[in-house]
Order: structure tokens, then C-alpha cells, then sequence
């Protein structure tokens, strides 16, 4: 059974606002920072499988729409970036990039273990590595065939993928309590009059804010638009060079373009960047995206490799936590960006990108603007891990 785009997009919004009367009356998913669309795409993953268990069933979702929410997402997190940040940012990128190689590593020596332990082929340790995890189901599909082809073994790509699956899920969980355990221990906190990045803050009614109305709506989606048209053209050259980027990458590139030339050549246009608005608008494109990413998983595909799996990733978990508390927040600053980091952290080691964002995100909003973390970790996840892992992921390819 295929339920179509529309009806994605539809229940997409549904599962979010599910998700946010479960976090306002349910206190431990508010005080642990658990992501609205995590909190209901769960639910709704639960009963698609319930179903497949009752009904026989398969319920897939037509999830196109998703690319195009990631697109838009990444296009004002490129446009809230300044150039000032950037130059702030760069030690920092410097070092989170740095520990994002180190987990590779680590991850894939964890997965080569296992794989050996459960009889796998060595090559197919990527896929319960660095491909499934840092790198996500996009990563994972694209060396699932070459793994299979590599190895001769069939259903490599669906070990990953499952992998992926079960990693996106605990990364969604565990970044909040992270940061909630950091937060509090070092008592930390954020501004809260900074210009937002990802969403509002909880906030008391009738605090004095900028307007957010129709007009400033449509400016925002406006120039999000036109500045998603010139990343398209730029994906176009990049991919006419023969290199390989996802699309969101070149628009959050020219975001970073748009929004640091655009008020300097015309002083006196209206800008939207770090408004309100441009916040509601990244908030509900990462929102819908990471519902539709939660709801849509199938947990019926993980049968027949549950205890491997459930075993590998346990102590890719305990890796990962136990190298983000004593080390990560350490080494990145060990202040309240560096908490809200960690959150993120654990999205880009266990599930993707936008998780890290939500992560954070659900994060700010409870203790304060972090705009730097907003800037550092979508360039590296998005940008220098994916060229990074890949190379990483060939070495232990040419292990077998």
C-alpha cells in the first residue's frame, strides 16, 4: 500500500502536531529536549508496523516531498550565516571535523568486529560503520551494491539500511538527554535575545518580539526561493565538473553568498535573515522533514538480523556517549555551544544531518540561542564528512 505525496506532506503535519501535544503533556520528552515529529513519527511507525504484523501489509509512503523540505532547510540555515561567524566558527569546524574522522574510524573497527564475530564479510562492516550511521540511508544505498558486489553476499544494502534505520532513531532520543546531562552539571545556558536560528523559543505569551505576519512570510519564502534557483545553477556546474554534492549543499553555499553580498549592495532593502519568520520557516521544513523521515520507517524490514544488529549498534551507542560526554565537550570548548553540539554530535554519529538539527533545535528552544553549532555542523556533516567518510569507507572496502 502506497500513500501518495500529498497525504505524506498532510500526515507529515499531522504527526507533528501529535508530536507537540505529546511533548507539552508529557514532562520527560519536554525536560529531555525530544524533538516534536520524533515524539509522533515514532508513534505512527509503530502502528505501520502493527499492521504489517496484523494485516500482512506493507505501508509505504511516497516521500519525494522530503527533498524538497531539506532544500529549503539548509537554504535559510545558509542564509542566517554571516560571514563574521564563519571566521569564528573556523576552529571550531577544524575540530568537530576532526572528531567526526576519529568516530569513523572508530565505528568502522567497531562494525569490522561484529561483522567478523556474526561470520559477515569484512567489506560488509561499512554498512553496520560509518556508511549506516555518520553517513545515513543516502550513503548507505550507494555503497549497498558495490558492498554486495565486492563480497558476492546478497542483502548487504539491506543490513545497512536497516542500521541506518535503528541509528536514526536512537541518535533522535539520546541527543537531548546529552545535552539536558551537560547543560545542568556545568550549569550553562544560552542567550535569550539572540536573533533565532531554528524555531522559537518557549516562551512566555505576550513577550514583546518582532511581528511575524503574512508580508514577512512570504519575503522569507520569497528569497528562499530565489536563492534555492541559484543552487540549483551551482549544483548544475558542479555536477557538469563530474563531482558529486548533494543538492542542499550548493544551496546552502549560496545562501552563505546571497546573505553576506545582497545588504551590502542594497543597504536599505529588508532583510529577513535570523527573523522570526526565516526561523518559523527553517522550523517547519526541518519539522515535516523529520516526520515524514520518522514515520516512514519500516520496522517489519529489520527481521532476521534483529540480535546482530541490536548488539553492533549497542556498542556503537556506548562509543559514542561515552566519547561525547568525556571527550567531544571537551575538546570542542566545553561551554553551552559545545553542549548544544554534543546534542547535534550524536545526530551526524548515529543519524543523519537534520536529526543533528532537530536535536539542537529542541535544544535552543528550551535553553538559549547557540548560532554558531548552527553554522559549524550543517558545513561539516553536509559537506567535508561526506567526502571524508567516503574515503574512510574505501579503505575498509579494500580490507576484504
Amino acid at each position: 500500500m502506497i500513500v501518495p505525496d500529498f497525504m505524506t506532506v498532510t500526515l507529515g503535519m499531522i504527526v507533528y502536531f501529535l508530536g507537540a501535544f505529546l511533548t507539552r503533556h508529557v514532562r520527560v520528552l519536554r525536560d529531555y529536549s525530544i524533538p516534536e515529529p520524533v515524539a509522533g513519527g515514532m508513534i505512527v511507525a509503530l502502528m505501520t508496523w502493527g499492521y504489517f504484523l496484523v494485516a500482512g501489509v506493507e505501508i509505504t509512503f511516497d516521500t519525494r516531498i522530503r527533498d524538497y523540505l531539506l532544500v529549503v532547510f539548509f537554504t535559510t540555515v545558509g542564509l542566517n550565516a554571516r560571514i563574521s561567524d564563519l571566521f569564528r566558527s573556523g576552529p571550531l569546524i577544524g575540530l568537530l571535523l576532526a572528531c567526526t574522522l576519529v568516530f569513523m574510524v572508530l565505528q568502522n573497527l567497531i562494525a569490522l568486529a561484529g561483522a567478523r564475530l556474526f561470520g559477515l564479510p569484512d567489506a560488509a562492516a561499512v554498512l553496520l560503520g560509518s556508511a549506516s550511521l555518520i553517513g545515513g540511508h543516502g550513503t548507505t544505498i550507494a555503497w549497498g551494491p558495490r558492498v554486495e558486489e565486492i563480497t558476492g553476499a546478497a542483502g548487504m544494502a539491506e543490513i545497512g539500511i536497516a542500521m541506518a534505520t535503528l541509528g536514526l532513531v536512537v541518535a533522535a532520543l539520546i541527543g537531548g538527554p546529552i545535552a539536558k546531562f551537560l547543560i545542568e552539571r556545568h550549569d550553562l545556558s544560552g542567550p535569550h535575545d539572540d536573533a533565532p536560528m531554528v524555531g522559537l523559543e518557549f516562551e512566555a505569551p505576550g513577550a514583546p518580539h518582532e511581528v511575524i505576519d503574512h508580508v514577512n512570510l512570504m519575503r522569507v519564502m520569497l528569497l528562499v526561493h530565489v536563492t534555492m534557483v541559484a543552487g540549483y545553477a551551482l549544483y548544475g556546474v558542479i555536477t557538469g565538473l563530474g563531482l558529486y554534492l548533494p543538492l542542499f549543499v550548493p544551496c546552502l553555499l549560496m545562501g552563505i553568498v546571497v546573505s553576506n553580498t545582497v545588504p551590502l549592495v542594497f543597504p536599505r532593502l529588508p532583510w529577513p535573515a535570523r527573523s522570526r519568520s526565516m526561523a518559523v520557516l527553517a522550523d517547519y521544513s526541518l519539522s515535516i522533514f523529520l516526520a515524514i523521515s520518522l514515520m516512514a520507517m519500516q520496522f517489519w524490514t529489520l527481521s532476521g538480523m534483529v540480535g546482530p544488529l541490536l548488539l553492533i549498534l549497542s556498542a556503537q551507542v556506548l562509543v559514542v556517549v561515552a566519547g561525547t560526554l568525556l571527550v567531544f565537550f571537551r575538546v570542542i570548548g566545553g561551554d553551552y555551544t559545545a553542549a548544544v553540539l554534543s546534542a547535534g554530535f550524536t545526530g551526524i554519529t548515529l543519524g543523519a544531518t537534520p536529526t543533528a538539527i532537530a536535536n539542537m533545535a529542541a535544544v535552543t528552544k528550551r535553553y538559549g540561542a547557540a548560532p554558531l553549532a548552527f553554522i559549524a555542523l550543517p558545513l561539516v556533516s553536509a559537506f567535508f564528512a561526506d567526502l571524508a567518510n567516503a574515503v574512510v569507507i574505501q579503505v575498509f572496502i579494500g580490507l576484504e
